[in-house]
């Protein structure tokens, strides 16, 4: 028998970039909330299931839990459809109007992430310039245009050079009064270029999580997610692009967490290690599900993630801005322990619900 090969990207859509960009956004829009609350009404003072609980939580410095993964996933993935989706507009519409596309797809997300931080009502000192739709848009910006003109190699160097030159520049440039290769917060220089030229309202007081530096490290994310796309549309055989994407995913997780007492893994500054490890479990969640829905077809259950998949930006847009909470809330009273997860898991469903209505009728929001 013949081995199953998957649609052309030219001609029909990755099912399983859908599915794990929905099975990402899912936890985000409320799935973790209701996970952790329902696991510490069931088991009270389980430690283990603690430390399972745990994992829905970001850490509050350094190293690495689940919930970790879940931006750069987001980040990685939106590389991995510039692969798909820029050469298609350069073949379409040349390489100029490519440039002009993604510059105005990153204005727009940079508008978006401006109002959805909460804009100018509260004064002009008050808005907050860098956030997650910023990065998004910014970072996926460079590494489109970057792929415009270098080979899949030149990619590779340009983002090695990123996340070195990243290391290099919080290892040996000073802060003043602090010194050079200091990485604990606010002593470091990413969070030091923050307090000194990030204006407006910092997430973290003087500095931002997605601020002026770390912005680098993450064009590094959407690089390695547009590499990845390279390779998952390439006409390498199916099972070789699976073991691939899981070789390199594991090569990158061991490189970064070899990298970790050198250069710790922080999210919160996008650290070199940081962008590997994520990286690296990206590339295996990828492969595995290409594996799973594109190669051997399998849909069953899968269906609530392809449905959050097809409209992530909308969907996180009306969570942020409280459309499903305040819906929910007029449905339900928060009852007493143990069953005060049910007003999240109804949020939940309501955002779920709107994903399918969207889907069914092929309602796509794109930015």
């Amino acid at each position: 028998m013949s081995e199953p090969t998957p649609a052309s990207p030219a001609s029909a859509r990755l099912l399983s970039l859908d599915a794990l960009r929905g099975f990402d956004m899912c936890w985000i829009l409320g799935l973790s909330a209701v996970v952790t609350q329902m696991l510490s009404r069931a088991f009270p003072n389980n430690e283990a299931v603690s430390d399972l609980a745990a994992q829905f939580t970001h850490v509050k410095w350094d190293g690495f839990r689940f919930y970790d993964i879940i931006f750069p996933l987001f980040l990685f993935l939106a590389g991995v459809s510039l692969a798909i989706a820029v050469p298609r507009r350069v073949a379409r519409d040349g390489r100029g109007a490519a440039v002009r596309h993604l510059l105005a797809r990153a204005s727009i997300l940079v508008v978006l992430g401006i109002i959805f931080s909460g804009g100018v009502k509260n004064g002009w000192d008050q808005i907050r310039w860098l956030g997650v739709l910023q990065r998004i848009g910014i970072a996926s910006a460079a590494a489109g245009i970057l792929s415009l003109w270098l080979s899949p190699r030149g990619l590779i160097v340009a983002a090695a050079s990123l996340l070195l030159g990243y290391f290099l520049l919080l290892r040996f440039v000073p802060v003043p009064g602090i010194g050079a290769g200091n990485f604990a917060e606010g002593m470091n220089l990413t969070n030091y270029l923050d307090s000194l030229w990030l204006p407006g309202r910092k997430y973290d007081g003087d500095h931002d999580p997605e601020g002026i530096l770390s912005t680098l490290p993450a064009i590094a994310t959407a690089l390695l997610g547009l590499l990845a796309g390279k390779w998952i549309t390439s006409d390498a055989a199916p099972v070789r692009k699976t073991g691939g994407l899981i070789a390199i995913g594991l090569i990158m997780l061991a490189l970064g967490w070899a990298w970790h007492p050198f250069f710790p893994i922080i999210k919160k500054i996008w650290s070199s290690s940081f962008v590997l490890v994520a990286a690296g479990w990206s590339a295996i969640l990828l492969g595995s599900f290409y594996f799973i829905v594109d190669v051997l077809g399998f849909r069953r259950g899968l269906s609530p993630f392809l449905w959050v998949g097809s409209n992530p930006i909308a969907l996180y847009l009306c969570s942020g801005f409280g459309f499903f909470r305040t819906i929910s809330e007029r449905l339900v009273t928060t009852p007493p322990p143990p069953y005060d997860w049910i007003p999240s898991a109804m949020t939940f469903l309501i955002m779920l619900t709107t994903a399918r209505w969207l889907h069914q009728r092929k309602i796509f929001l794109k930015v």
